[in-house]
């Protein structure tokens, strides 16, 4: 029987938040608004629009200022690494028989970079979706766990009816995570093996 485990990407597989700030700080800046890159990616999660809004971009400029950054986002991708433990996560997956289902809000062309950046082999990436949206890729693609690090990831997986795995790389804490939903709460990928070798068994 084939089995799926579904990531999260940003802030659960890789550390995004300096080459995200680096790309809004330039984006910014082209357009003359003052918005503070750093802070901005330390709650990625939603979808770049909705951050930047809530950064207060003009409404009127965020299509222009996501299709900018979309360009220049290839430029930041080397800078950003794997986060500890995820290439040992995804192997635990690998090892033991199992799918790895990448399921993301980034825009899913800059996602695949960092896959191929990675040199990760994946069965599936679904990108562009957000929180309860999670809940249909996870569906379609058979996931029977999803791993993330946001409030919104838990609630993709309450959402779609899978074991909801959080991780305390993100920007939300483990009450948070739990208030959302998750079942287990690890402090960071490292943890994952030994917990799904237990999952399994």
């Amino acid at each position: 029987m084939t089995w799926t485990v579904g990531f999260d990407l940003d802030m659960t597989l890789i550390n995004s938040q300096p080459g995200v700030a680096k790309a809004i700080d330039t984006v910014a800046a082209e357009f003359g608004l003052a918005l503070p890159g750093e802070q901005i990616a330390a709650r990625l999660g939603p979808p770049l629009p909705m951050l930047l809004a809530d950064a207060g971009a003009p409404e009127a400029l965020i299509p222009a200022m996501v299709a900018r950054y979309r360009e220049l986002y290839p430029t930041v991708v080397p800078l950003i690494p794997a986060l500890p433990g995820a290439d040992a996560a995804l192997a635990a997956v690998r090892d033991r028989g199992g799918r790895i289902l990448v399921v993301t809000g980034k825009h899913q062309p800059l996602a695949r970079l960092h896959i191929d950046e990675l040199g990760w082999q994946v069965d599936d990436l679904v990108g562009d979706l957000w929180s309860a949206g999670k809940a249909d890729a996870l569906r379609a693609h058979g996931a029977a766990i999803y791993v993330g690090d946001h409030v919104g990831d838990m609630h993709g997986a309450r959402a779609a009816e899978v074991v909801a795995v959080g991780v305390g790389t993100g920007p939300c804490d483990a009450d948070e995570l739990r208030a959302a939903g998750a079942d287990v709460v690890l402090r960071d990928l490292t943890e994952f093996p030994a917990w799904l070798s237990d999952y399994l068994s």
